[in-house]
């Protein structure tokens, strides 16, 4: 095997492995050991290219946001006006909520960290912010906050219930809260 200058992906490799036993097993089953088997790198690689196992979950969740963050941008880049946005934002939490069941299970190991930890709480507030980013594009800054806390808890109903809410009410939630205060048009 390639050692850690000549492997460029090997980084990448452990970052992933990390992540998906965080989704398998929770972050209190992780371990540098089985993070290196399943990555398929020596374990001496992994102080090579972390200083500890903190640094890897930090760097493995800020990467997580960042893909979460891409997502909303897919969704939300390209209306022109507020009802394409509604539609957009609606398409979102579908997305969000039907998707990947190791996207879910990351959102909730991260906030449980957030809850618990500083620095994983300043990773949530920004990527809570890039997303405001997003929805301030087409809403005001305090629609764009309640639309995130919005789109985050239809998410994880949707995602859970063994009878999700249909399209129909996602869209009227989302078109509740984007019309307030919204003058006559």
């Amino acid at each position: 095997m390639a050692t850690g200058h000549t492997d460029p992906q090997r980084r990448e490799r452990i970052i992933t492995a990390t992540l998906d036993l965080i989704a398998e097993e929770g972050i209190a089953g992780v371990s540098h050991r089985k993070i290196a088997a399943r990555a398929g790198v020596p374990l001496g690689s992994m102080t090579y290219h972390f200083s500890g196992i903190e640094e890897l979950f930090r760097e493995a969740f800020t990467r997580f946001a960042d893909h979460i963050v891409a997502v909303f941008d897919a969704h939300l880049a390209s209306p022109t006006d507020r009802d394409q946005a509604r539609e957009a934002v609606t398409d979102l939490v579908h997305v969000l909520s039907e998707g990947s069941r190791r996207d879910l299970v990351l959102t909730q190991e991260l906030y449980t960290l957030a809850a618990r930890q500083p620095p994983y709480r300043q990773l949530t507030q920004e990527w809570m912010r890039r997303s405001r980013i997003h929805l301030e594009k087409h809403f005001d800054p305090d629609t764009a906050r309640q639309l995130d806390a919005l789109i985050e808890g239809l998410t994880l109903h949707r995602a859970l219930s063994p009878e999700p809410h249909d399209r129909a009410l996602t869209r009227e939630a989302i078109t509740r809260i984007t019309t307030t205060g919204e003058p006559n048009q």
